[in-house]
């Protein structure tokens, strides 16, 4: 190493962190400091967790949220760039690296923005607030003489120096003190302007953007082969497939059973060839797809009430109201089936580049399932092509670390079929929301009820891996764990169950049920679609029945004034006073906080209903919504939209069809999605609110939306339908009643 400077190292290196070692400052975060620290900070308080930089004047950011689609790396690099003075084009994220970055758990649940949002903020102030003084000291004038342009620091004198130029080549380990404020609104330069996402320009030229379109030289390719339900094998030849032109490997461990071969059509066939010669033990009969509403009702189940307000006056009511509503079994339905590239590298290193939204969790858990050091597993997120919730990335990740095993030194990629996505995924759980209202003699509301039968909604891995498909399959079997319903505040089958209005009586019953007929998990929003479908069809059946104004009615209930200025906002965009109903063409309007503490959000449709054919047209959506402080307004209105999207297609297509044996929802003719021709023209009006906190956004608008929906086709044709999907088929039979 003689005759290098030190200099010439850095731009050798390319990326060293800074010392924090600063006289004056405190060493490390104090407990008064700690809990100062917002978000994620908080378990990974030292500034090295997030921020790197580096000798060429560019930042790297590390965060451990991924990106699903709705934008949160771009969100939180024009945080980084304006806290550190740097052109977003200098911010370079890294996301979900369990060997790199912070682990920030589950992307799920709108949560990135509450929570690893405010964090970047923090850690980046601190950054900058800490190179000011290397550079006052290095320069030899006070902080308060510097000014930072693009990450070059300046004196009042003119000397100058550059983030890049600090850096001394040791851990950059000092914890955030919590005391450095974050910039002020007026010096936002990048927070509140719509920033095109950094993600965007590879997938829309084509480029592998996708883990699915990944492809490494030397790569091997991978395929499992599964029951149509579960149950273990009764026999299996493989010795034909081992024969067959390209196989490498056929792989065994109780009923897990896969393929390795060179190429990806070699390990197709070999899959086909390996299905038809293995016998397998026939599993119980389940409740088919038409009778499981009927069977959730009559399961035992596990009852909390997680709201019960009495009202003090004990008057009986002048009347009372009943409804059920009813939510199918839905699917993810990802575009791209998920997969998997997996390494056991010789140094003993099991790599797993996954689109899990539970990297860390799930590396954990596929490290317990192989009875590995957890420390010898790294995750390393790439982008999928789908999804919102937990579909079969994380199986896919599991599947490919059982293959990687068995043939080391090689990368296996691991890809599953359209149909082993659509029959294998955990699918969204189907549900009975009963709703009861006691009514006074003007129509008012009393007394207000919800009772939630479900089952779970999230069996992600969780650190737990008998919560991956392959561990059951396995010799022993790695039984799964009886799934809990998610504590409050967040819940999961009564997400959103407790509404916003203010009614004397309030009680939501939660009837969780543990048994489950079909695998279930996480799909986007968890049970605020349903919930939020029952109860704002609900009001809006009660305020008919009143002959009240639908927007009139749910402003009279409700008093925060957060959600009356969406509910406002929607009604006043859409021209709700000057709409011109018309025969078959009808309005609706529904309103949710999705979990009761992230954006508000208010969606009104108009839709049209041909009465002969029964089919639905989505003429226009409007909606609005505050996020709080609104960081990229284009992103906010992408999640509005496509949230609005997604439940249109939930809620006029989305079923997940099965019989006593197996799934039959497995290709998109059984399994139709929303198409790009039927989906209407979205206006979304924002509510910005500067300074205030950061609202998660990406499952804000489903609920409003189906529940706007339902409430439109009554206006539009005079017929409630409680039942999901709102098929042609349905809305002709309930014309007909």
């Amino acid at each position: 190493m003689q005759g290098i400077s030190r200099r010439k190292f850095l731009q050798a290196a390319g990326s060293l962190t800074v010392t924090f070692s600063i006289a004056g400052l405190p060493t490390l975060a104090q407990e008064s400091g700690a809990k100062r620290l917002p978000g994620s900070l908080k378990a990974f308080p030292k500034v090295s967790s997030w921020i790197r930089i580096n000798a060429d004047d560019t930042v790297t950011l590390l965060i451990g949220k991924v990106e699903l689609g709705q934008g949160i790396l771009t969100a939180v690099a024009q945080i980084c760039a304006d806290e550190l003075d740097v052109d977003i084009k200098r911010v370079e994220v890294i996301s979900g690296d369990t060997f790199v970055t912070p682990d920030e758990g589950v992307t799920a649940g709108s949560a990135s923005m509450p929570n690893c949002a405010p964090a970047v903020q923090q850690a980046s102030a601190e950054a900058r607030h800490i190179l000011l003084d290397l550079a006052a000291k290095k320069l030899g004038v006070a902080p308060q003489n510097l000014s930072v342009s693009n990450g070059v620091i300046t004196t009042n004198t003119g000397l100058r120096t550059s983030y890049g130029q600090l850096v001394l080549g040791e851990a950059f380990n000092r914890e955030a003190t919590g005391l450095i404020k974050p910039k002020a609104l007026a010096e936002h330069k990048f927070i509140g302007k719509s920033t095109p996402r950094i993600d965007l320009p590879a997938k829309i030229v084509g480029d592998a953007a996708f883990l699915q379109e990944l492809r490494y030289e030397g790569m091997v390719h991978g395929r499992v082969v599964r029951a149509a339900q579960r149950g273990g094998i009764v026999s299996v030849d493989t010795t034909p497939i081992e024969a067959m032109p390209g196989v490498l490997k056929v792989v065994r461990n109780g009923s897990f059973l896969g393929v390795i071969a060179a190429r990806e059509e070699q390990a197709i066939a070999a899959a086909e060839a390996l299905r038809g010669a293995v016998e397998w033990r026939k599993p119980s009969p389940f409740v088919a797809h038409d009778l499981v509403y009927d069977w959730l009702e009559k399961q035992p189940a596990q009852d909390s009430i997680v709201k019960d307000i009495v009202r003090r006056d004990s008057t009986p009511p002048a009347s009372v109201v009943e409804r059920a509503y009813l939510r199918p079994y839905q699917m993810h339905a990802s575009i791209g089936p998920s997969a998997a590239i997996a390494e056991m590298k010789p140094d003993g290193v099991l790599v797993i580049d996954t689109h899990s939204q539970s990297v860390f969790w799930t590396m954990e858990a596929i490290a317990r399932m192989l009875k590995m050091d957890k420390a010898k597993v790294r995750g390393r997120h790439f982008h999928g092509a789908g999804c919102y919730g937990h579909n079969l990335a994380d199986d896919a990740a599991a599947d490919a670390a059982l293959l990687a095993v068995a043939f080391p030194g090689r990368r296996v990629r691991l890809q599953y079929s359209r149909a082993d996505e659509n029959c294998f995924e955990p699918f969204g759980p189907a549900m009975v929301v009963k709703a009861r209202a006691g009514l006074d003699a003007e129509g008012g509301i009393l007394d207000w009820q919800v009772d939630v039968f479900s089952t779970p909604h999230n069996t992600r891995p969780n650190r737990e891996p008998g919560f991956l498909l392959a561990a059951a399959e396995l010799d022993p079997p790695i039984k799964m764990p009886v799934p809990k319903n998610v504590p409050a505040p967040n819940y999961g089958a009564e997400r959103n169950a407790i509404v916003l209005y203010d009614f004397p009586a309030h009680r939501v019953v939660t009837h969780f049920i543990t048994a489950m007929p079909l695998r279930v998990s996480a799909l986007r929003g968890l049970g605020a679609y349903g919930n939020v479908f029952a109860t704002e069809s609900f009001l809006d059946e009660i305020a008919h029945e009143a002959k009240a104004d639908p927007v009139e009615y749910r402003l009279r209930y409700m008093k925060d004034e957060r959600a009356r200025a969406v509910i406002s906002k929607a009604a006043e965009a859409f021209g709700w006073a000057n709409f011109q109903k018309s025969a078959g063409r009808g309005r609706g309007i529904a309103f949710a906080q999705y979990k009761n503490l992230a954006c508000y959000t208010a969606v009104a449709l108009e839709v049209s209903v041909d009465p002969a054919t029964g089919e639905i047209r989505v003429v226009r959506a409007v909606a609005a919504n505050d996020s709080g402080h609104i960081v990229n307004p284009d992103g906010v209105e992408n999640q509005i939209e496509g949230g609005i999207i997604q439940s249109l297609s939930w809620s006029l297509k989305e079923e997940v069809r099965f019989d006593a044996q197996r799934i039959l929802s497995d290709s998109w003719a059984e399994y139709p999605i929303l198409r790009f021709s039927e989906v209407p023209p979205i206006k979304v009006v924002q509510i910005d609110r500067p300074g205030a906190p950061y609202l998660g956004t990406g499952e804000g608008s489903q609920g409003p939306t189906v529940a706007a929906l339902a409430n439109a086709i009554f206006d539009a044709v005079g017929v409630r339908l409680r039942q999901l999907p709102f098929t042609p088929e349905r809305v002709k039979a309930a014309l007909n009643v």
